[in-house]
């Protein structure tokens, strides 16, 4: 088993490596880049001009020679260069990492992350260690309660499912599970913003954040109670779009299990239903269960729960990704991919590990390709 896990291991760098190439060339190659991005805002706002130059960048002369010097549309080669100072394109250039070819900016950005340096992001003014970290405990929040509640929900009501399959409980829960099924979870978050949030009808729950703005001044218990006040709602919407695929698909495992020939076997040796079912049926049947673990807690801690964090004015990781893909803020979005990519392919390592759990007559080392 050591040896498994250690070629498990050693696999992920290839994959890894695979996966951060494939996006970092689509990325890089996909018009709208950072430089695009700046040079948009300086005929507009000039936020992002602003931003940059708060961050080190020294821009303002550059502005200044943008109102006196025609470079012409064919001097360069970013759209909405008209009218600006090759020199100032140049520095935006070296600014953003541009004056390297491709194949070096990817070689000095894989080896920056194996040191654990994720660079500065490009219109925030910060480390991106440093915003992660931040928006860390909101995502971490959102995906950890809900999967567990969604795991702690489905199975033992799959279960019950199976077991009471056409009677009068199977069909009432089956009706609630095409309604979760049916229903985005963004569309029920807005509903309880709505009704519970001082939308229109009751106040009982916070609009935004994690914890109160007087947190500090309460007891420890009360800092608790105040954490789990500010996640019901957002947590509570994304269970009921995520448990009802889950209670589906045990409920149809343990189905396909019952019929099989073991289980007639020990029931004709006298144990009980109880003993079967969660002594024999059990082990088979949550196989297939588990295998999607991984990819469900990491699909609602990115991708899922960002309508909810929008919704609820969660700043999380969800909602990072997608402003820093908007932006073109390359450090944030590679990043993010380093870090999920990484944290997906420990967790596929941990979800195999655990299938030896459940059914110890699984030997992945006895596996041969």
């Amino acid at each position: 088993m050591l040896a498994y896990i250690v070629r498990r291991l050693l696999l992920i760098i290839p994959t890894l490596l695979g996966i951060m190439a494939i996006n970092f060339f689509i990325v890089q190659a996909a018009p709208g880049g950072p430089v695009e991005q700046v040079l948009a805002e300086l005929t507009g706002a000039g936020s992002a001009t602003d931003r940059i130059t708060q961050s080190g960048g020294d821009f303002a002369s550059g502005q200044g020679q943008a109102s006196k010097t025609d470079s012409g549309e064919g001097g360069s080669a970013y759209r909405g260069a008209r009218g600006l100072d090759p020199d100032f394109i140049k520095d935006l250039e070296k600014r953003f990492g541009f004056d390297k070819p491709m194949h070096e900016r990817f070689v000095d950005m894989l080896w920056n992350f194996v040191r654990f340096d994720f660079g500065e992001s490009f219109f925030r003014s910060e480390r991106v260690v440093d915003l992660v970290l931040d928006k860390l405990p909101v995502s971490i929040s959102l995906g950890l309660w809900t999967t567990l509640l969604v795991y702690f929900i489905s199975i033992p009501l799959g279960i019950a499912k199976a077991r009471r399959d056409g009677e009068a409980f199977d069909l009432w829960t089956s009706a609630v599970v095409i309604v979760g099924y049916a229903i985005p979870g963004f569309l029920f978050a807005v509903l309880l913003l709505v009704v519970f949030a001082g939308g229109s009808y009751l106040q009982w729950f916070p609009l935004r954040g994690l914890n109160s703005e007087n947190v500090a001044e309460m007891s420890w218990l009360g800092q608790v109670g105040d954490y789990f006040w500010h996640l019901a709602l957002p947590v509570f919407s994304m269970v009921i779009g995520g448990f009802a695929g889950l209670t589906m698909l045990t409920k149809n495992s343990f189905m396909d299990q019952i019929n099989q020939q073991y289980v007639m076997t020990a029931r004709a040796k006298g144990l009980t239903e109880r003993r079967v079912l969660y002594g024999h049926i059990f082990r088979n049947a949550m196989l297939i269960v588990i295998a999607g673990f991984p990819a469900a807690f990491i699909g609602i801690l990115f991708t899922g729960a960002l309508l909810v964090e929008i919704i609820f004015s969660l700043d999380g990781l969800g909602l990072l990704g997608y402003e820093a893909a908007i932006k073109r803020d390359y450090p944030i979005m590679f990043a993010s991919v380093w870090f999920f990519s990484l944290l997906g392919l420990i967790m596929g390592l941990i979800g195999d590990l655990t299938y030896m759990f459940v059914d110890p007559r699984i030997d992945f080392e006895a596996r041969r390709s």
